[in-house]
């Protein structure tokens, strides 16, 4: 990757708030960005320019130019490189200096001096990779395995909350708020307000389940780490839902800055044939506006809660998910840390 400039003061601290380096993140839906076009984007809180190459291919690049530092988001998408808006100098999507129209023959040419990102999409989403330095080496990404599996069929769903990205993580990791905060909703009114939870490790992260209930409610979570941070969970659906048994979920959540963040999420069902026509007809006419209910109650929760919640709590053994998840990204952000500055 070109010239990745690194960050002051990226202790560990701040590598928690605005996102673990190192790995693979979901950037936005892919239709954020046409061929042909260019979009600004803000995430880790940085600013990135994502530009669609004429081939269709995506590219991320800081919103510097290498120049004078101006924003390349204002500039000319010119089919393989962008034209920086304010002396014109132009950009590959590798960023590298291709051209000083000014000065032709300038020194610049041939440089790779904008920090550019590996980008892939996957699933309609526009994926990055983020280092912690530019002696990074890009990690393998594996696909989640209901994105990756053809007998899937997934709707996915993009919002923006203020709220920091570590309040979304842990709400996924916590399936007991499904018996309260969505107690009305649909899927999740059935089985018991109480359980007890453990901790079943696995060779990629683990799963946080109710001992004493399976099938009823939001009753299990799975944390992944497949070279980026994920969560799989499964919700029970009545048969009046249509075919393809029980709904799945596979969210991530991308830190836009320390106070917002990007989440994504995958609504599936296993289906196959009309069933899929099925499944998608009725997401599409019936089911979706009721998700977003459930989505909404989650949001303005995380949102109302203060910056500093997390710092005076008194937690129980439904809170063991989330324990482990903060000791283990605690872990990983101190180690990165202490690299950056060895």
């Amino acid at each position: 990757m070109a010239n990745y400039y690194t960050e002051k003061g990226l202790d560990a601290e701040r590598i928690l708030a605005t996102g673990l380096r190192d790995q693979w993140y979901a950037i936005c839906p892919s239709t954020f960005v046409e061929r042909g076009g260019m979009r600004r984007i803000t995430r880790w809180g940085r600013d990135w320019l994502l530009f669609r190459r004429s081939d269709g291919a995506v590219r991320m690049l800081a919103d510097r130019c290498p120049h004078r530092g101006a924003p390349l988001s204002q500039g000319m998408h010119l089919g393989d490189r962008v034209q920086c808006k304010y002396h014109g100098v132009q950009v590959d999507g590798d960023g590298t200096v291709v051209a000083v129209p000014g000065m032709p023959g300038c020194p610049l040419e041939g440089q790779d001096l904008v920090t550019s990102l590996p980008v892939r999409e996957v699933a309609g989403a526009i994926m990055a990779f983020l280092p912690a330095d530019r002696e990074s080496e890009t990690a393998p990404f594996e696909v989640p395995d209901p994105l990756a599996d053809p007998e899937v069929e997934s709707f996915l769903c993009y919002a923006e909350w203020n709220t920091p990205w570590r309040y979304t993580l842990e709400n996924l990791l916590d399936p007991m708020h499904g018996a309260y905060l969505h107690a009305e909703s649909h899927s999740m009114s059935g089985g018991e307000s109480s359980a007890r939870f453990r901790i079943r490790e696995t060779d990629r992260g683990f799963f946080f389940e109710k001992t004493d209930q399976r099938g009823k409610n939001f009753d299990w979570v799975e944390y992944c780490h497949t070279g980026a941070d994920w969560v799989d969970l499964s919700i029970p659906y009545p048969p009046s839902a249509g075919p393809g048994g029980d709904f799945g979920i596979v969210g991530m959540g991308t830190p836009i800055d320390e106070e917002r963040t990007a989440v994504f999420f995958w609504r599936y069902r296993r289906v196959q044939g009309w069933e899929r026509d099925v499944w998608r007809f009725l997401y599409r006419t019936r089911l979706e506006a009721d998700h977003w209910v459930v989505l909404e109650q989650d949001r303005v929760m995380l949102e109302a809660m203060a910056a500093d919640a997390d710092s005076a709590e008194n937690l129980y053994q439904h809170d063991l998910g989330i324990v482990r998840l903060r000791r283990l990204f605690k872990g990983k952000a101190q180690a990165q840390a202490k690299a950056l500055i060895g």
